[in-house]
């Protein structure tokens, strides 16, 4: 499969993307509501961060207890029910005078419901495009998340501006809920992928043995540290400009949608395997211009060209697949998806700590540094392991 073309012909592929679609932009307009109105209703860098990416913080709770079931629920059913769950959360978070202390409660159960989501998506998409797809179907699905991160955060951000956070909360689930229809109408019923009642102990033997082999310890670590602190500095825009978060964000998400062209579309096999590394670094080094507190058009040019670097992904992912057996697929890119949100969540709690001892400039350049330093660790990694790889 070599085009988009191929890929919208597909059965069952745009039914799916565009389910996917509805379900990114509820995402980017709920979290940058509630992050919003979190730092109005308490003025914490800390708690902003943590209330737009805390629900990540749970996901390794997921990960390592309930992550069986992302190859063993039928596909069709866990993908309308999840959508549904995300629709009541969202609505509740828009409850006024509702604690802080439940939304993050709100926050942190809907990451625990995440955790078991990416698994099921991911691997259905390899089982609709198959392996030799995976790469260019996942390629678009990023294309299309930073595009609908721009419409979602632009959208999110006028609503914010021009009303308050509770409208784009409600915006948030009603889309949500249209997710799961189309969901629901537009895929057909599947069996699960592997038989057998989900499991915490079925769980720790499948992450066992993904994690027994070296070549995929490194490219999980590739995919969860890099990206995750990056992520961290992400979490402090709010906070570093209250006013203009949404451009930033939009940015950050322009640039994520041409790395992942470039990456996806552009280049062939060969240069693309080799990019993995220098992308990460590039994805961390344009932050350190924060250092300077610049202003909104220079902070905008370096997050998007820092954002290209999220290409990397996908050049891990597709080694990622590669490596992993038919019947582990789901459970494989569901362990990738709950660690990468993890450290996202992680990363969000960390760099709003040092902002709050600091501020959100200085942490978003310690985020950047430490970042590019775990890629050299990596790569040094990496090479050390070649050799090896050869002489086996």
């Amino acid at each position: 499969m070599r085009s988009y073309r191929e890929l919208f012909r597909t059965p069952e592929f745009t039914p799916f993307f565009l389910a996917a679609s509805a379900q990114t932009v509820a995402q980017t307009m709920g979290g940058l509501a509630l992050g919003t109105l979190v730092y109005r209703a308490t003025g914490s860098p800390l708690l902003s961060a943590v209330s737009m990416f805390g629900s990540s913080l749970v996901q390794v709770l997921g990960a390592t207890c309930l992550l069986s079931a992302a190859d063993r629920l039928p596909p069709r059913a866990a993908l309308t029910a999840l959508p549904l769950l995300f629709a009541a959360a969202t609505a509740a978070l828009a409850l006024p005078g509702l604690p802080v202390r439940w939304l993050f409660a709100i926050v942190l159960a809907k990451g625990l419901v995440e955790s078991v989501g990416g698994g099921v998506r991911w691997g259905l998409l390899n089982e609709i495009l198959s392996k030799d797809g995976y790469l260019l179907g996942r390629s678009v699905f990023n294309m299309m998340s930073g595009l609908m991160q721009i419409a979602g955060y632009a959208t999110g951000g006028a609503l914010v501006a021009l009303l308050s956070p509770r409208p784009a909360l409600l915006a948030a689930a009603g889309l949500y809920g249209t997710a799961a229809v189309v969901v629901r109408l537009g895929l057909t019923r599947r069996p699960p992928r592997t038989t057998g009642r989900p499991s915490v102990a079925a769980t720790w033997r499948a992450n066992a043995l993904l994690w027994s082999s070296p070549a995929r310890r490194e490219v999980y670590l590739a995919l969860w540290i890099p990206n995750g602190l990056v992520v961290g500095c992400e979490s402090l825009y709010v906070s570093y400009a209250p006013d203009s978060a949404g451009t930033l964000f939009a940015c950050a998400a322009l640039g994520m949608l041409a790395g992942d062209v470039l990456v996806g579309r552009v280049l062939p096999p060969g240069p693309r395997s080799r990019l993995g590394f220098p992308l990460l670094l590039l994805l961390a080094v344009p932050y350190v211009v924060f250092l300077l507190r610049p202003a909104l058009p220079l902070a905008a040019a370096a997050v998007t060209l820092a954002s290209v670097g999220f290409g990397a992904s996908l050049v891990q992912q597709e080694r990622l697949v590669a490596s992993t057996p038919d019947g582990l697929t789901g459970h494989a890119l569901g362990l990738h998806s709950a660690g990468m949100l993890t450290m996202q969540g992680v990363a969000a709690a960390l760099a709003g700590s040092v902002a709050q001892l600091t501020s959100p400039a200085t942490a978003m350049a310690a985020m950047a540094v430490t970042s590019a330093g775990v890629t050299l660790l990596l790569m040094g990694a990496a090479k050390r392991e070649e050799p090896r790889a050869v002489s086996r």
